[in-house]
């Protein structure tokens, strides 16, 4: 009896090995994929990430840092507004410099007051002078020399305190003009004319000359981001310092852009290179990596496409090269 049954197990392990074998073996049909990957367009293309920005004369997107630090008490704009120049952006909560320009203020006003009264009293003295000269002119014995002399002396007196109060009023001016100016850099308005691309602030939080600390990234951000988002954009490409002796010249460049995650490209027209290459960054969060890699920026534009949408800071790759193997579309 326990022979038939060890027997029986063997035969049953035997056939569930075949099942499962069987099962497992069976292949299963992939599927397709979301979108098609980028494939290089070029004979002799070569790669880049790239990142899109608005389009700038020089430089990156305008990164608006204040000049003094303090929380914020205002935002006076949001995110996506156009502004011109000059138009406030936000406010750092200004009372103690606010004070201390009111004092400077009202202490320049008591030295102007102070030389009203000192011109006044040298006018008097001075007037009191020319009398006693005009009466020991008519009569020599009517004033004393003693007398002139103390007259003549008030007057000097009275001179030297007008001086002092009108020095003492331009440093007083000056001091009030200084707190003035500084209370100004509390309000932080636009440079220059463009939209508000992001708002890395709030009311109440802490700023500094470093920018706005970035809870999720560790880093330091800056208070307000600005671009031009009424001309076309541009893509900033990082190519490898390997690849370099093979870009070609600038009147025979052409490059395509690769939309991730779909299968849109978009032709790109050289705009300039940056002459310098400089260490490699990752594109996801600005942070430099610890690799012994270097990278040179070239910056191309693109026109805005209808019906895709593409906003700055979108990360895409870039494939260049000498000619297409398709008409540019």
């Amino acid at each position: 009896m326990r022979n038939k049954l060890l027997f029986a197990f063997a035969i049953i392990g035997v056939l569930v090995g075949l099942v499962s074998a069987y099962v497992f073996g069976i292949q299963r049909k992939p599927q397709p994929p979301a979108f098609t990957p980028a494939s290089n367009p070029y004979d002799k293309g070569i790669y880049a990430n790239g990142i899109v920005e608005t389009l700038q004369k020089s430089g990156e997107n305008i990164n608006i840092y204040p000049e003094v630090s303090g929380s914020v008490s205002k935002i006076l704009v949001s995110e996506g507004q156009p502004v011109h120049v000059g138009v406030p952006l936000f406010q750092v909560e200004d009372s103690v410099q606010r004070a201390i320009a009111e004092q400077q203020k009202a202490q320049a006003e008591s030295a102007l007051a102070q030389i009203a009264q000192a011109k006044a009293s040298l006018k008097n003295l001075q007037d009191q002078l020319d009398k006693q000269r005009t009466s020991r002119d008519l009569d020599p014995r009517s004033v004393s020399r003693d007398s002139l002399d103390t007259a003549q002396n008030g007057v000097e007196i009275a001179r030297a305190n007008l001086e002092v109060a009108q020095k003492q009023y331009q440093a007083l001016s000056k001091a009030y003009l200084a707190a003035n100016a500084l209370l100004a850099k509390y309000e932080v308005r636009a440079a220059s004319e463009g939209t508000v691309l992001s708002i890395n602030t709030s009311v109440g939080s802490y700023v500094s000359p470093q920018g706005a600390y970035d809870s999720y990234t560790g880093g330091f951000d800056p208070a307000v981001v600005m671009g031009n988002l009424q001309s076309d954009l541009s893509v900033r490409c990082y190519i490898d310092e390997i690849l370099i002796h093979r870009i070609p010249i600038p009147s025979q460049m052409h490059a395509r852009m690769f939309i991730k995650g779909t299968e849109v490209s978009i032709p790109l027209e050289f705009v300039r290179i940056q002459p310098y290459v400089s260490p490699k960054i990752e594109l996801s969060n600005q942070r430099t990596e610890r690799v012994d890699v270097r990278v040179l920026p070239v910056i191309f534009k693109f026109a805005r496409q209808k019906n895709v949408a593409i906003f700055p800071g979108q990360l895409v790759d870039v494939y260049i090269g000498e000619q297409t193997s398709a008409p540019e579309k």
